[in-house]
Order: C-alpha cells, then structure tokens, then sequence
C-alpha cells in the first residue's frame, strides 16, 4: 500500500480582521476565532506535513476585500500548495461593491490557488501523479446581482466540465500500479450536492445549503467514475453516499465544533483507501474553553431556528406546540454539527421522536454508524465500496 497524498480540508473560515467583526447579538458563528484558530491549524499542517490543503468556500465573513486580501497573504506563506473554491459569503454580490469583491476579483484574487484562467470561476488541476482536482463554483446570481437562494451550476461550467471529464476518461494513470484505471479525480465545490440532512433537498431550510440542480453535477460524476465531492456551507460533520459517489462535508472553522479534517490517500493496485482523521481547535487566546462556550453560545441562540424547523414542512407545528418544544431541542443543532449523533427525545410526542431519531448516525441494520468524522472509505476507479449507509446519507 503505497502513500499517494496527505492533505487537509478546512472549511467555512469566515476570516474576520477584528475590526471588521459583525456585531449581531443572533448569530451562530464565533468569527472572532477565525484568525487565531486558522493559525493554531497552519502550525498543525505544518509539523504533519501535507501535500496540499482544500478550502471548500466561504473563506472571509462576508465579502470584504481586506479580508481577502489578508487572508491571499497568508496563503501566499504557506510551504504547499492551496486550492480554493467560492462560497455564498465571499461574493455577497456578482459584481462587488466599495468594501466587497466581485466574482471575477475573486478569481484574480485567487489566482494562485487553483484559478489558472482567469475568465473563469472553476478549474482543474492535477495535484500529484494519478490524482486530480475540479473546483467549481456553486455561486449563481440574479440577473441584479443579487445571489441565488440555493447553490447553482450554470451550464457553461456544465459543458466545461463534461469536457474536463472526457479528457480525464482518455488518460492513462501515472502511477506504475495500474495503468487501465485512469487517474483519481476530486471535486470540490462550497454547497452539498447530496444530501446531509433526512429530506433535505424538499425542505425549504435545506435547499439553502444544496445545489439547485444537483442532479446535473452528481449524475455527471457518476457516470465518470468519479467517486469523492469536498463540500461545505452546512457547518456540520458529515459523510453521505449515494450509489457510487460519497460527499465529505467539513463543519465550520468558526462554529461548534470548530474541526479540520486531515485525510491519508493510499493506494493498493487499483482500489484507493482514503483515511479521513478529524480534528477540533479547544482553545485560542482569549477563548481558553472554547468548546464549551462555542457549544453554549449555540444552544442560547438556538430559538428561532427550531422555531423555524418545528414550524416548517414536514412538521408543520402551531407557533404554540413550536414555542413548547423548542427549548428541549436547544442543543440538537450544536449535535448535528459534531457528526455522528445519536438522537432520542423522550420528552417528545412520538411524532417529533421519530422525526428528530431520523437524523441519527444509524445504519440500515440498525446499528451505529460513526462514519461522519473519522472514517474509512475504499475508492475503485468507477466504485466506490458501499459504508453502511445511515439514514441521513440519502441521494438528493
């Protein structure tokens, strides 16, 4: 089994310079952390050593040039390579403002990490020997500039892509071991194109997070053979499969439980083994509990989003029984967002027991299934072997 790569994916930074910091007494995110917590994990990646780091989005609070300029400076001092990919919170608008960057600046901005054209926000490139990278951009805008509700692939970057996958398809694999297996390609993209969530793609909270027309993208990638998506944007822990092809989402840098993940790809003839390792930041400066008081600032600010869960589809509950319940739910967000979570609320009527259960980390057998934060998946050029599937690992 020989060793092709080690690289990180570290997602949602929402790097905020202290004076640019919101302050909203509402929000779930701690951005306050964002520096000194991406610095603790750069001193990390930087004694492990890794090939290479994955961005999957949202990489400054909301838009700000100087953030993102700051935040170019220091991946510009980093000993390996960067790849990035726009989220929803890095270009607030298509074509920017004063303070804000438009899609285009961002590509400039980024060029160094991944974007080789600058006419476009989406790019392949091959990382190693037998291992590629397609980063797309899942941001997609009215025609005011406004951005879309949910996440969208245009069709241009559509074409574009069936191009790169029909190049990929034609070429021989570098690595010695196996010539007739093509080599292993990645994508990386900011909103989930399965689903995380029970029945996320037909909520309306869901669709937020989710690729409009994921079907176009997951169909595309199946057929291809490839079998891995690196995503972000939900803020929580979590591993889903559909048929052939996982998707890896990676929790916020800046929310409970604040993880990184470091992951090992091996390959033995023609079957790759990816080793997928978590890792949480406990305490910054002026944060020396950071766990604890990032979990607690969740559930205080949990009201009006299980308000919201509780009155929408499919529960459909009175603002009363919502208003009733939520406070038992305070903590349920904060453990979707650590990834494998095992949920049981006898308070509850039976209704709203079943529902809440459905989010378990639980295999079909009825067992536990902890895949959402360390986990071992075994990758075949056109297969992906099947983990035992939980309910929340659904196809969107």
């Amino acid at each position: 089994m020989a060793l092709l790569a080690r690289f990180a994916v570290v997602s949602d930074l929402h790097i905020a310079l202290p004076h640019t910091v919101w302050d909203s007494p509402s929000r779930f995110h701690l951005v306050e952390v964002s520096i000194p917590a991406f610095e603790q994990i750069l001193d990390h990646l930087e004694q492990v050593g890794i090939d290479f780091l994955l961005l999957p989005g949202d990489l400054v609070q909301h838009g700000e040039r100087e953030n993102h300029q700051w935040l170019v400076r220091r991946l510009e001092q980093l000993p390996f390579p960067v790849y990035v990919v726009p989220g929803n919170h890095d270009v607030v608008r298509s074509g920017g403002c004063d303070l804000t960057i438009s899609l285009d600046e961002f590509v400039h901005l980024y060029q160094a990490f991944g974007y080789t054209d600058p006419g476009q926000p989406y790019y392949h490139h091959k990382l190693l020997d037998g291992l590629h990278l397609i980063g797309l951009n899942s941001n997609g805008f009215e025609a005011n500039g406004d951005p879309f509700y949910s996440g969208w692939l245009d069709p241009a970057q559509l074409n574009w892509l069936d191009q790169q996958l029909d190049q990929l398809a034609d070429q021989p694999t570098d690595q010695p071991t196996d010539q007739s297996s093509g080599p292993l390609t990645l994508v990386m993209l900011h909103h989930n194109a399965l689903e995380h969530l029970p029945r996320q793609s037909r909520s309306r909270m869901g669709q937020r997070y989710m690729v409009q027309n994921a079907s176009d993208l997951t169909q595309r990638l199946q057929t291809a053979g490839v079998p891995l998506m690196l995503t972000g944007h939900l803020h929580v822990q979590d591993v889903a499969q559909a048929d052939q092809l996982y998707e890896v989402t990676t929790g916020s840098l800046v929310s409970y439980p604040h993880p990184y993940r470091i992951c090992e790809l091996t390959k033995t003839g023609n079957a790759h083994r990816l080793d997928i390792t978590s890792h949480r930041i406990e305490a910054v400066p002026d944060w020396p509990t950071l766990q604890a008081t990032s979990h607690q600032w969740m559930a205080d600010r949990s009201f009006p989003f299980m308000m919201k869960l509780l009155t929408s589809k499919p529960l459909h509950l009175s603002p009363t029984e919502a208003e009733q319940y939520a406070p038992i739910m305070r903590n349920f967000w904060a453990a979707i967002a650590a990834g494998d979570g095992l949920f049981d609320f006898p308070e509850l009527p039976p209704k709203l027991q079943r529902y809440f259960q459905s989010f378990s980390a639980i295999a079909a057998d009825g067992q536990p299934n902890y895949v959402d934060n360390n986990a071992t998946l075994w990758l075949k050029s056109g297969t992906a072997s099947p983990i035992a599937s939980s309910s929340k690992s659904a196809t969107a």
